[in-house]
């Protein structure tokens, strides 16, 4: 990042009280170490909670508690980056863990300036089954074969591409695949070679490979043309 860079880490959260905050303690660590504390703000992006999300994100500082009206990551998402002033936009889950030097790579990555965005790579807790290594790397391969990115892969993206695309469509799902999609039609994606943590609580409770299964399933119902509203129906959401 360069001095007159800034950037907004954006969150869309609903009743994420147990994850919260180990999400925001790794975020504002990779902020506050490679930017010595300027030129940031994270931004928690609320669609309704009635836990203690917002009680917990509040409780950082540096952090931004914006109420959304509904309860739709792209709603909230876009929400969140009308509230950004930041020239890049980093969209996190609220259970994915930022590694270290996250904002040296994307830095990195967008000193090329055909470069209008991109995503990080992927990794479970070493706690994790065995299986979902296997996992990880086959979602690590697709990306890197297809260039194409979820939500859970930490998608950062230029400010003024963000903007010229419309930032993303308000679909029950699949609204990061299809802002991934616009991206990739302004320029060649950046698919960094460092790892997010996400979390395997869906995999975990639904099953590795029934999950697994169902996630290709609904990408290849999307590639077909079927609505995200229907493809809602048979999708599995922790939240």
């Amino acid at each position: 990042m360069t001095d007159s860079q800034s950037i907004n880490v954006i969150i869309p959260v609903l009743n994420e009280a147990s994850q919260i905050a180990a999400t925001l303690a790794s975020a504002l660590a990779a902020l506050n170490t490679e930017l010595n504390g300027r030129n940031f703000e994270v931004i928690v992006a609320d669609g309704g909670s009635h836990d203690r999300t917002t009680e917990i994100a509040a409780g950082f500082d540096s952090v931004r508690v914006i109420a959304c009206q509904q309860a739709n990551r792209g709603w909230q998402m876009n929400q969140g980056a009308q509230a950004a002033t930041g020239d890049i936009l980093l969209f996190l889950h609220a259970d994915v863990i930022l590694p270290e030097g996250a904002l040296a790579a994307i830095g990195q990555a967008l000193t090329d300036e055909r470069v209008p965005g991109g995503c990080f790579q992927i990794r479970f807790p070493t706690s994790a089954p065995a299986s979902l290594r296997v996992v990880a790397g086959g979602i690590n391969f697709r990306t890197r074969l297809f260039r194409t990115a979820t939500g859970d892969q930490a998608i950062f993206i230029r400010r003024g591409v963000f903007e010229e695309i419309g930032g993303f469509q308000i679909l029950p799902l699949m609204e990061d695949i299809a802002l991934f999609n616009q991206m990739k039609r302004r320029g060649r994606v950046a698919v960094l070679d460092a790892q997010v943590e996400i979390s395997p609580r869906r995999w975990l409770t639904h099953g590795v490979w029934r999950t697994v299964l169902l996630m290709y399933l609904l990408r290849f119902g999307y590639w077909l043309g079927i609505h995200p509203a229907t493809l809602k129906r048979f999708f599995i959401d922790v939240r």
